[in-house]
């Protein structure tokens, strides 16, 4: 097959949890699949370390600046079809949501979630009428669907009335250098969260609960890696309001040796989020071995099973009751050490990346 990837909606460092599942995933297919030709169409900010270094894959840049997103869908829509003719291809996947309306050939399109439908008073009024109308006619012109939990597929059911045989779930998993975080690990008396600073992320429950923390151990503080979100000047503010801002650092998007670096050092990983599509850092936080607590709310209750501690995200107090125990229960923080890379072990890049080829396989035998 001639396989096209849409990375057009790629801004590095600007787009989160998506950049890490299109880097793990084109990996992923580089290390199964020596057979099938990949023309990976990426945009003037992405950098060649992209595509994999392997014969059949091929970078085919665009002079597309991603960071207007009205230039990047005006693309997608125009552009991108006559490409996909030009070096004749047999399937499109679209790893961003978005898919071209008339592509010219079959597409797999993946949805990491439908917080637009769920939540959408958590986006802008200016964005939401483009999600509400491509992620619409996406489901319409892809043959099938990815998305990366069950939680998910759910919504694509019942949001869109998609068919259960259109969709797969492909879910995402830990890079195996967090595996090999769990065998150097130096805990030191600061918890982290690995989150964007988007409102649905809980920050300002985090916030609170772990004001409650500081009073009583003084000497802990906490680390929120992520990208600043247009929620970040009332997090911020909220910091502030809460004497708390020499003990809470937000350093923002980091390099990976640079969060490898805190995963080792990190007392205890929290993740109060009320909506994920997946929640890929409880996985990596369980897999480096890190005692973790996360929202009991699906996915994460799911794809944490025993492997972290929950609380209810609504609560802060509930929240400050978890990172109490995760602070000071050692027979806790024994057990989760254990139980957190048996628990992640259970999901694999490289399966995703088989399940992934597989759709598009079927996507180019349906008629």
């Amino acid at each position: 097959m001639r396989i096209g990837v849409n990375a057009l909606y790629l801004v590095p460092s600007g787009v989160g949890g998506t950049e890490t599942y299109l880097r793990a995933l084109l990996t992923g297919l580089s290390e199964i699949d020596c057979t099938n030709r990949y023309f990976v169409f990426t945009n003037r900010e992405t950098s060649a370390d992209l595509v994999p270094p392997a014969e059949n894959f091929e970078q085919v840049s665009q002079r597309l600046p991603a960071v207007m997103r009205p230039a990047r869908i005006l693309w997608e829509q125009f552009v991108l079809p006559a490409s996909a003719a030009r070096f004749r291809l047999d399937v499109m996947l679209n790893p961003g949501f978005t898919a071209p309306l008339a592509a010219g050939c079959p597409q797999v399109t993946t949805f990491h979630d439908l917080q637009h439908k769920r939540h959408p008073e958590n986006f802008r009024w200016f964005d939401l009428p483009f999600w509400r109308f491509f992620l619409f006619w996406s489901t319409r012109v892809s043959r099938l669907l990815l998305t990366i939990s069950e939680e998910s597929a759910r919504d694509l059911r019942r949001y869109y009335r998609v068919p259960e045989s259109r969709i797969r779930v492909t879910p995402l998993a830990a890079d195996p250098a967090f595996f090999e975080i769990a065998a150097r690990r130096c805990p030191e008396p600061f918890l982290l969260c690995c989150s964007t600073l988007h409102p649905h992320k809980n920050l300002e429950n985090l916030l609170r609960a772990f004001a409650d923390v500081r009073r009583v151990r003084p000497e802990f503080r906490l680390v929120v890696t992520g990208i600043h979100g247009f929620a970040s000047e009332s997090i911020h503010a909220l910091r502030d309001s809460l004497g708390l801002g020499d003990a809470v650092d937000f350093p923002g998007w980091i390099a990976r040796d640079k969060l490898y670096d805190l995963f080792a050092r990190a007392w205890a990983f929290v993740y109060p989020s009320r909506f994920e599509g997946f929640g890929l850092p409880v996985v990596e936080a369980m897999a480096a071995g890190i005692p973790t607590a996360c929202s009991d709310i699906e996915p994460l209750r799911s794809i944490s099973a025993d492997g972290a501690l929950r609380f209810d995200p609504l609560s802060y107090t509930s929240i400050s009751a978890a990172l109490f125990r995760l602070i000071g229960d050692d027979e806790l923080r024994a057990c989760l050490t254990a139980a957190g890379p048996i628990r992640a072990s259970a999901f694999s890049w490289r399966r995703t990346a088989q399940e992934t080829l597989t759709a598009l396989e079927d996507a180019c035998r349906r008629e």
